[in-house]
């Protein structure tokens, strides 16, 4: 039996804007790589200068690329999950709209020098404004489509989108609180080290909510569509998410180690940032053991070669986040390229890696096709990006402890044995090898635009199917659902 058809036309708005804006916020990282390879390139115009160029690639690749692809996967599985149409959905357009201006507006403002100078946070008082009414509608109309759900049970990959949207709010809006002086600029309520523990609470915590709950919620879903396996254990994932939404938010101060925090802020930071290496690999072997007995797929199903790989990065780098937490470690690691490598592991291995493999998922299904365009072309983007993200997280890993290594030799008279000049001609050649992964990692970003542009011909020439909603048949009581809804 089926009623109405689902809003996928949101969903195919979201999944362009995350194709192009992967290629351009990675592009632009790649320059920001050159730059620090070859110097000469930070020439005097000032909008190009390495300082202005890498906040536009953070928030490019995280907010714009990682932002439009979860809110657009979000929408596609509350409906599958709820057996619902979307609601509001004048509301959902204008989330997709206002979230393009906002991200135009971050990406032309921050290099013009019109910034914040917060990390993840650049965007000046207007533009945070705008970003708040769209994250604020964005969770209305999510909750509304959850709310008309024709299925009791809420599915847990709908737990992580909505802690996701209710954390990154009160994120945004806290760490944003400001006074405006004019148009283009404002001061921050907090100072000192207030302002630095709000903004870590807030930094970190954009990465716990953001770039992990998010995610995980894109991987709760999409991971048993595409093994075609119930999920492992359901009962551990709902462990899982309650232990990582309790956790993550005391882990910001491990950012802070070694200033003028507050030494036991500092520990309480390190010890939870122990702690939380539990639930992360949780939810890790969850998703892995999802595909027991589905292990065939990986050799020849590269949406699902992209989703195990991004489950083997989350679990490393998550372990590795721990360790670097633990003060005596990051007393080596801190400040040097080490920082770099474990950051990227996160974002290329874990964030970009299961975000692809998603969009490869869903992408015939919202287009009405299918079958992406060109499995030879998926094929290839994978070999690009896993190989492009081994040269570039080796590559900082050798440069990182390298580094750490010079810095704190000394000889027998207490003065240092080597200059910092010194450590940076000796990592040198490794951020040559940063920049070919970079590449590497784009040229496959384009590979997967090329292909989503075919797949998406009928999409362009409005020949789409809709695809019909299944309401399911009453029942006495309804059991937590082991797999997503079709499609």
């Amino acid at each position: 039996m089926y009623r109405n058809t689902f809003n996928d036309q949101i969903v195919r708005l979201f999944l362009l804007a995350a194709a192009v804006w992967g290629v351009i916020g990675m592009s632009v990282g790649v320059f920001a790589a050159a730059q620090l390879a070859w110097p000469a390139l930070n020439t005097d115009i000032a909008w190009l200068a390495f300082s202005r160029i890498r906040p536009a690639h953070t928030f490019g690749v995280i907010f714009a690329f990682g932002g439009s692809a979860l809110m657009g996967t979000c929408y596609y599985v509350v409906q599958r999950t709820g057996h619902t149409r979307l609601a509001l959905e004048k509301l959902a357009h204008f989330t997709f709209w206002g979230w393009q201006l906002a991200c135009v507006l971050a990406l032309v403002t921050v290099p013009l020098g019109i910034t914040q100078s917060k990390e993840y946070a650049e965007p000046e008082w207007l533009i945070d404004l705008l970003i708040a009414v769209v994250w604020v509608s964005f969770g209305t109309v999510f909750f509304a489509t959850l709310a008309r759900r024709r299925i009791q049970h809420i599915y847990v990959a709908n737990w992580y989108y909505g802690a996701f949207i209710i954390a990154v709010g009160l994120l945004h809006i806290v760490n944003n609180l400001a006074v405006p002086v004019s148009l283009t600029k404002s001061y921050p309520i907090y100072s000192g080290v207030v302002d630095a523990m709000v903004q870590w609470w807030y930094g970190h915590n954009a990465v716990a909510f953001f770039l992990t709950a998010g995610f995980l919620g894109m991987m709760y879903y999409f991971v048993p569509r595409q093994a075609q396996q119930p999920l492992w254990s359901y009962r551990f994932s709902i462990v899982n998410f309650w232990a990582l939404i309790s956790v993550y938010m005391w882990a910001g101060s491990h950012h802070l180690l070694y200033t003028a925090l507050p030494d036991w802020v500092q520990s309480v930071g390190m010890a939870f940032s122990l702690v939380l290496l539990m639930p992360s690999w949780g939810s890790a072997a969850n998703g892995l053991l999802t595909f027991n007995g589905s292990w065939h797929k990986v050799k020849t199903d590269p949406a699902a070669k992209f989703m195990v790989v991004a489950l083997v990065f989350y679990a490393a780098s998550t372990f590795e986040g721990s360790m670097m937490a633990i003060k005596s470690v990051n007393s080596l690691s801190h400040y040097t390229d080490w920082t770099v490598a474990h950051v990227h592991s996160g974002s290329i291995g874990w964030v970009a890696m299961i975000t692809i493999g998603s969009l490869y998922a869903m992408a015939p299904r919202a287009l009405g096709r299918p079958a992406m365009h060109s499995a030879a072309a998926m094929e290839l983007h994978f070999w690009l990006h896993t190989s492009g993200l081994l040269l570039y997280v080796i590559s900082m890993w050798i440069a990182g402890v390298t580094a750490g290594v010079m810095w704190r030799a000394t000889l027998p008279d207490g003065t240092l044995a080597y200059s910092f000049l010194a450590s940076l001609e000796a990592v040198k050649p490794f951020y040559v090898i940063r920049f070919i992964g970079g590449l590497m990692v784009v040229s496959g970003m384009v590979v997967m635009a090329w292909n989503l542009w075919h797949t998406a011909a009928q999409a362009r020439a409005r020949l789409i199917v809709p695809i019909p909603i299944p309401v399911p048949e009453p029942v006495a009581h309804q059991m937590p659902m082991p797999l997503p809804a079709a499609g």
